[in-house]
């Protein structure tokens, strides 16, 4: 058994370590005040103070933390009211909890002893930079949810939501969604694109991905190449190609010319998703088969497929994603008749600014996340069924 000793940091360390993190804060709330560098400011010397207090005069971690707790959730309650409350005590919990974690040097705790100084800097710094990129791109997501219960037909906070007033709160966008002929029309629309155009980008997919897999396979990094372009041409583009060649075809502005574009657009994800599985694929089974008789077509079905199934899965989970939240190509190929869920938010936000777009993106958004999270479950199946990952 492995004991690691922490030993304590001088303030001089600790003190000026949690102003940074106090300065964070106080930028968000400063901006938020029209004043950034002030709340700049005061956020690092009150947490940096907080910080030299609470390590070098009174070390009652305990108490100290329950203080900061009640003293953040008192003052975001002044600044701000109950919204400002709840922030504040988050932030009073994080911070009181920081303090200590700096101070009593448990942040070396789950690192190796021989670790210098300037390695944990970078050990943390990268940590704090993935946080501060993560929060950049969620922020926008988590901002849209609440929103979406807004009584008012605004696009902003009200006062009676940063109160928290039940008045301020209400599902009118969602039985709007529920009840509006367009909005109903451009979803079912989309439900019935996507899971045709996925069934497409899953045949194709996946049979190119086979085929493209055996390495006696002419120019077949060239022909990847061509294959996955969808994923690097820029998306204006292979929508304007899409209407030339689609238009000359007489499948512009059809059912069908939307499917096949969107399926053009999901079959590299297959493609990515199933190579990636058939590189830990042992051949001599699909031998082992031949010689017991079995036909490419058995073979296949009862033998490579189960094996690949989660890979093929994933990739047909992307590919609906991809068909059920794309605008540009349909807006250049579909036409009225094939008005899908995001054209139709795309038009909402246009021209009508119907503020039930935020009930629909916060749908897709939780409708995102659990096919994600399908995802990330096959993915480890998969891995656990080649031998790459423990059971």
């Amino acid at each position: 058994m492995t004991i690691t000793i922490t030993e304590p940091k001088p303030i001089t360390f600790a003190a000026p370590v949690a102003g940074l993190a106090g300065a964070f804060a106080g930028l968000l709330v400063g901006t938020a005040h029209d004043n950034p560098l002030l709340g700049l400011a005061i956020g690092f010397v009150l947490t940096a103070a907080l910080a030299f207090v609470w390590l070098g005069v009174f070390r009652h971690e305990r108490i100290a933390r329950w203080v900061t707790f009640i003293a953040a959730g008192t003052g975001g309650y002044l600044l701000a009211g109950a919204m400002g409350a709840l922030i504040g005590l988050l932030f009073g919990w994080l911070i009181g909890w920081f303090i200590f974690w700096l101070g009593e040097g448990r942040y070396r705790a789950k690192l190796p002893p021989y670790t210098t100084a300037q390695q944990v800097f970078y050990h943390f710094a990268f940590r704090v930079l993935c946080g501060l990129i993560f929060f950049f791109l969620i922020t926008p997501i988590v901002v849209v949810m609440p929103l979406s219960f807004n009584a008012e037909n605004f696009f902003t906070f009200t006062p009676e939501m940063l109160r928290l007033d039940p008045a301020g709160y209400s599902l009118k966008h969602y039985k709007d969604f529920f009840t509006n002929d367009d909005w109903q029309q451009a979803m079912w629309n989309s439900i019935s694109i996507a899971p045709v155009a996925t069934m497409l980008s899953v045949g194709f997919g996946t049979l190119a991905a086979i085929g493209l897999s055996d390495e006696h396979v002419p120019f077949r990094r060239a022909i990847m190449t061509i294959l996955i372009s969808p994923m690097i041409v820029p998306l204006i583009i292979s929508a304007a190609g899409m209407y030339f060649f689609y238009s000359r075809l007489g499948l512009q502005g059809t059912y069908w010319g939307v499917v096949l574009a969107h399926a053009a657009l999901g079959i590299p994800f297959v493609i990515i998703t199933v190579t990636a599985t058939l590189v830990g694929f042992d051949r001599s089974l699909t031998r082992a088969a031949a010689n017991m008789g079995a036909n490419p077509v058995t073979t296949f079905f009862r033998v490579q497929m189960p094996l690949i199934l989660p890979g093929v899965i994933s990739g047909g989970l992307f590919a609906f994603i991809t068909s059920f939240d794309e605008v540009v190509v349909v807006l250049f190929v579909g036409s009225a008749g094939q008005k899908t869920l995001p054209w139709q938010m795309f038009t909402g936000l246009r021209e009508q600014i119907s503020p039930t777009i935020l009930a629909v993106a916060t749908m897709l958004v939780i409708i995102s996340i659990m096919l994600l999270t399908t995802v990330e479950m096959l993915r480890r199946r998969s891995e656990r069924l080649r031998g790459l990952s423990p059971g």
